[in-house]
């Protein structure tokens, strides 16, 4: 089984299901993905589209086991895990996504549509910022700590409503009108907060967020494949209190129907923001084990 991570995080954001899975007889793979943490850091951009990502899947799932895994991903890891499913049918058996739903491209990439709805308009959208090289870079390296408490509580389900503001203008920085929590959070100590801030002390920034620089090559690839259905065993699980699914115009898990032909779950708990697995640990490790106990 692989676990993948989402931005800004790494392996440890999956410290809560790793112990329960290999209980239940999972060998469990949970990687930094390339750019975080300990694995290697490409300087080209270009390196962390989502072919060279699935690729680096499916090679992984293929060291860690002779037969076909379950891939489970999170944040910018679901759309990983969903597309590693669709590419590499024969080496994932399964697939799951965290907080981010399976949507197939459509005719132009989402930087387009960003462009449209916010830059044109004059608002904020944080991938647009994150497309200048260097500039989030230099704000998020200043201080990784505070960083990963400001961006983590701000889009939590323990943050009031307006604590990630929706009201900033083109060309505000990524951090301004963040707040500094109270710590510890419920689901988030100091400690996690020290060991996240390592881990990017030692990576930096720059190849996570040149996973926000690939939109155009990544419409160019997933537009070119045959196929844009996934057929295997899958699952969604998010929270009532994320952010990610307001974007979507209609239910999102609706709109998953179509894509999914196997879709055996869709799970959305209450209260809960964008960090699914840390914020509600116990949670989601129940419906995953129902889940892989039926596949």
């Amino acid at each position: 089984m692989l676990l993948v991570h989402g931005f800004p995080e790494s392996w440890y954001s999956w410290r809560h299901q790793i112990k329960s899975l290999a209980e239940h007889g999972f060998r469990v793979v949970a990687p930094d993905v390339r750019g975080y943490g300990g694995s290697d850091k490409p300087v080209h951009t270009t390196a962390y589209d989502m072919q060279t990502l699935t690729a680096d899947m499916a090679s992984l799932a293929r060291q860690a086991s002779e037969q076909p895994c379950v891939i489970i991903g999170h944040d910018w890891g679901a759309p990983i895990a969903w597309n590693s499913a669709l590419v590499y049918p024969e080496q994932f058996r399964a697939v799951a996504g965290l907080s981010v739903p399976y949507t197939p491209p459509g005719k132009h990439s989402a930087l387009v549509l960003y462009d449209k709805v916010f830059t044109q308009r004059g608002r904020f959208f944080y991938q647009v910022y994150f497309q200048d090289e260097g500039v989030a870079e230099a704000e998020l390296e200043a201080d990784p700590a505070a960083t990963i408490r400001q961006f983590y509580y701000a889009i939590s389900g323990d943050a009031p409503e307006g604590t990630w503001p929706l009201d900033k203008k083109h060309g505000d920085a990524f951090l301004h009108r963040l707040v500094e929590p109270d710590m510890p959070l419920p689901w988030l100590s100091d400690e996690d907060v020290s060991y996240y801030a390592a881990q990017f002390e030692h990576s930096g920034f720059r190849g996570p967020l040149s996973r926000y620089r690939n939109h155009e090559r990544d419409h160019a690839f997933l537009t070119s494949l045959d196929e844009s259905r996934i057929h295997q065993p899958s699952l969604f699980i998010g929270g009532t209190r994320d952010l990610v699914l307001k974007m979507f115009s209609g239910d999102p898990v609706e709109l998953m129907r179509n894509s999914l032909t196997d879709l055996r779950g869709a799970h959305l708990l209450q209260g809960c923001g964008h960090w699914t697995q840390q914020e509600r640990p116990d949670e989601v490790n129940r419906i995953l084990l129902d889940w892989l106990q039926d596949l």
